[in-house]
């Protein structure tokens, strides 16, 4: 008889919890199901079930991250030709994710249905309302890739992936009643008409101009661990030159103010920081890595937004670059410069400012006042 050590018992633990957590979500949804019955399922006690996951909203969220990443991306050599094109794909795509909640096969095509009433507190909310924000934002970025826009006037569209998303959670929210009311499959083509839509959509926020400029500094650079990121999939890579931003979750708008701040040639990268790692934590996690699946399947690679997006729960990069604390609330960005950080900024409007730092004219004179 082969004896498992510790930490090969822990594996096998957290794989049968999730595979009854599974059943039992998918027998009763979340709302009903119980962890007594996960426990009986997973022939544990419950406190072996709350020992690795501390919430049923935790181990609810794990099991559908679970189901997210296993579901393979099908990568296109190319992307769809026109935005409108792009839009229909996308939304095809997302109608067809793999569900847990419902009995009926038609409804199992519409996938993540509970996430809003589970997350029916006012840090969910607020958490689940900037993760919109952030996905729009990708979403945008996509469309107005040289790839994808070559034919078009290139323009900033986050407007309209605010509405194709807006559009797409709808049927999300009620599965069965969407379903009722139509093939869902209609709001695909309607997507791929808002690839049509005239719209006006400028970049100016109000604070912008009142906001500080970064300290420049002169400090060592000693990049974290590499750690998975969440649009490609592979490891993330620290270059010379770029900005970080460190963004807690009622933070993630913020993500266009680097992104629209950061000079040709830099390497972006938004590290995702919360004081919540077991629920928001997987939130986040669980919302870009389904997202993203679309977004693989739908473009091309040439055409994905060309930054890299982690989700931080052990604060390494936020240690990494000297950030005071990493909870829901942070936002402190640093550029970095031929391997030195050289500006630092902090607050409000810190992604912004860090990323509009001159990485060239800041002398150690500079720095020391």
């Amino acid at each position: 008889m082969v004896r498992l050590t510790r930490a090969q018992q822990q594996v096998r633990t957290r794989e049968a919890v999730l595979a009854a957590a599974k059943a039992e979500f998918t027998e009763h949804g979340y709302a009903e199901a119980k962890v007594d019955r996960i426990a009986e399922r997973a022939d544990l006690t419950r406190g072996a079930v709350y020992s690795n996951f501390p919430s049923k909203r935790a181990l609810y969220l794990a099991v559908l991250i679970d189901a997210v990443e296993r579901t393979p991306s099908q990568v296109p050599t190319t992307s769809p030709p026109s935005i409108a094109a792009a839009l229909g794909g996308f939304a095809r795509t997302w109608l067809h994710r793999l569900p847990l909640t419902a009995a009926d096969p038609m409804a199992r095509q519409v996938q993540l249905s509970a996430l809003a009433p589970v997350f029916d507190d006012e840090p969910g909310r607020g958490a689940l309302a900037q993760v919109s924000r952030l996905e729009a934002l990708l979403l945008a970025l996509t469309l107005e890739s040289r790839a994808l826009a070559a034919a078009e006037v290139t323009v900033r569209q986050v407007r309209r992936a605010e509405l194709v998303l807006r559009l797409l959670n709808g049927p999300g929210a009620l599965v069965e009643p969407a379903l009722e009311l139509g093939d869902p499959f209609d709001v695909a083509d309607a997507c791929e008409h808002l690839g049509e839509l005239r719209l006006a959509d400028t970049w100016a926020p109000p604070h912008l101009p009142h906001v500080r400029p970064a300290r420049a500094c002169r400090d060592p650079w000693t990049p974290p661990a590499r750690l998975p990121d969440l649009l490609s999939g592979r490891p993330v890579g620290f270059a010379d030159d770029g900005v970080i931003a460190v963004l807690g979750t009622s933070r993630l708008a913020a993500a266009e103010e680097v992104v629209r701040a950061a000079r040709q040639g830099d390497q972006v990268t938004i590290a995702v920081v919360t004081g919540d790692p077991a629920e928001t934590g997987r939130l986040v996690r669980l919302r870009i890595s389904d997202f993203t699946h679309c977004l693989r399947h739908t473009f091309a690679p040439d055409a994905w937004p060309h930054l890299q997006l982690v989700l931080d729960d052990r604060a390494l990069v936020a240690a990494a670059v000297g950030a005071p604390q990493a909870d829901d609330a942070t936002e402190y960005a640093v550029r970095v410069s031929s391997g030195q950080l050289v500006a630092r900024a902090e607050g409000r409007g810190a992604a912004h400012a860090a990323a509009s730092a001159d990485a060239h004219h800041t002398t150690p004179r500079e720095a020391a006042k």
